[in-house]
């Protein structure tokens, strides 16, 4: 009898504090609904608008290749001509610069804070394409690159961290999916400028929004979450109070965001890399970087008009501004749907969108070597300059799908995820080494991308990148953790293992 009622006490007591744990997990949403019921966000929106004219820019850099790299390998002064490896380095050298401002970015965002490193960022922009504005050589043209590569580098850390460390969860997957749906404006204007204006006009037009950030970045705040880090409760208050409303009792935020910051200590130390609730957030974003390149967009983006002129595409150039309206239409989906449907889903259904389509642009580029080696029976007799118009539908076709599945998860998630599951004080760190492998990777892929195309055909180089689509899908659905709805605190305390503040 002793035992059987010892039993029942203990049985009595666990339930005690499973229902403990449940108030006071009830207690803690109805405090956040109560909070978030009072915010208004008005000027968290103004905050993000002038902040995302950093990825704007970053888009314009990436998208500027693609008109004039087609023209500077005409070009009627011999200083500038471009032939077809001058025309890889200067497509490419920006990722070298970016993976440097990636570096420097993740040691600027712990030093001088967000907002001053993104105001920072858009002097190499503007610096950047005043030299390519001012070319007269060469290697005039490889320096602006490189310099509008670093300011990206720098814009592709700091401008999500900058987002997340603002927004509330209610909107921080919309408002951080704003940065990839800036990027992709950025890349449709350079395409559309490309059809009107001589590179040199070009770049002008493109120093335009860098321009615009650095005013507009004058008048908003610092992230009250890097503040508090740094002790500064009133300027917290201040920049929360400004972000939130004036009806927001922002007291009860701050001091959730503070708790959090008590758990994780004062600085960064490698030793804190054996602590799961680093390493492990760690390793997700740097493989989700290395799929994000490995699925060969920044290669498709930087020749989308070689590529479209290889698969004999008439109108190389409007069909890349096709490919850029694609983008945006889907990326603006993205971005209002994120909050909704969680960034797994999304990032499943961008991955097999992926695969298909780059697995179909494969094997256009198969029947056509068929059809132009005579092996196809029924085009035998057909000229080859029809050879690849009948097929061109496929091209287009493949392209659009992989352009809207990239746009609607590997496009913005990796970059909202990095800026979400790392703790405050290893977060420049952290996401410094994300952008490196990130940028390193699309130094590679570009680099290449024309000696992969000689070296398996156009067909495996796709047929590659196909499966790499595919092994995303599969780290996808076993390894990433859904953060939909969270704070960034209680997505810290899932990969330490414990209850969030």
């Amino acid at each position: 009898m002793d035992i059987q009622s010892e039993r029942s006490r203990l049985l009595d007591a666990d339930a005690d504090a499973d229902a403990d744990a449940d108030n006071a997990l009830t207690g803690l949403l109805s405090e956040q609904d109560a909070y978030l019921s009072k915010v208004r966000n008005k000027k968290l929106y103004l905050a993000t608008v002038a902040s995302v004219l950093g990825p704007m820019s970053f888009g314009f850099v990436l998208g500027y290749s693609s008109p004039a790299i087609p023209e500077l390998s005409v070009s009627a002064d011999p200083r500038l001509r471009l032939d077809p490896v001058q025309g890889s380095w200067f497509g490419s050298v920006v990722t070298v610069g970016a993976a440097v401002g990636g570096l420097l970015g993740g040691w600027m965002v712990d030093r001088i804070g967000r907002k001053l490193s993104l105001m920072f960022c858009s002097l190499p922009f503007v610096f950047g394409f005043t030299v390519i504005i001012a070319a007269q050589n060469r290697w005039m043209l490889y320096v602006g690159r490189a310099l509008t590569g670093l300011a990206s580098g720098v814009t592709s850390l700091v401008v999500p961290l900058y987002i997340s460390e603002m927004a509330h969860e209610r909107v921080r997957g919309t408002l951080g999916s704003c940065v990839q749906l800036m990027v992709v404006i950025g890349i449709m204007g350079a395409y559309l400028g490309g059809l009107f204006l001589d590179w040199r006009w070009l770049a002008i037009c493109c120093s335009i929004s860098p321009t615009l950030l650095l005013v507009c970045m004058c008048f908003m705040p610092e992230t009250p979450r890097f503040l508090l880090s740094k002790g500064r409760r009133q300027e917290a208050k201040e920049a929360l109070q400004f972000l939130r409303g004036p009806d927001a009792p922002v007291e009860w935020e701050c001091r959730q965001i503070e708790n959090a910051c008590d758990q994780q200590g004062s600085s960064f130390q490698m030793s804190d890399l054996k602590d799961p609730g680093v390493y492990k957030p760690l390793l997700i974003g740097i493989t989700l970087m290395l799929f994000q390149q490995m699925s060969g967009i920044n290669a498709i983006m930087f020749y989308a008009e070689t590529i479209f002129e290889e698969a004999h595409f008439k109108g190389s150039d409007l069909a890349s501004v096709i490919v850029g309206v694609i983008q945006v239409v889907f990326t603006a989906v993205a971005a209002v749907i994120m909050d909704k449907a969680g960034r797994k889903v999304l990032l499943i259904i961008s991955g097999v969108a992926m695969a298909l389509s780059t697995t179909a642009f494969g094997v256009y580029f198969y029947l056509i070597t068929e059809m132009q080696s005579g092996r196809v029976l029924s085009v035998m007799l057909e000229p080859r300059s029809t050879a690849g118009g009948e097929l061109a539908w496929l091209a287009l076709t493949s392209m659009a799908v992989f352009i809207a599945g990239f746009a609607l998860g590997w496009g913005p998630i990796p970059w909202l995820v990095m800026s979400e599951i790392f703790p405050v004080k290893v977060r420049g760190f952290a996401s410094a080494v994300c952008v490196l492998t990130n940028w390193g990777m699309a130094f590679v892929v570009t680099k290449t991308f024309q000696d992969m195309m000689g070296a398996l055909t156009s067909a495996g180089t796709f047929w590659l990148f196909a499966s790499m689509c595919t092994l995303s899908i599969v780290f996808t659905m076993i390894f990433l953790p859904e953060t939909k709805g969270k704070t960034l605190e209680q997505i810290e305390a899932t990969f330490r293992g414990t209850s969030g503040p």
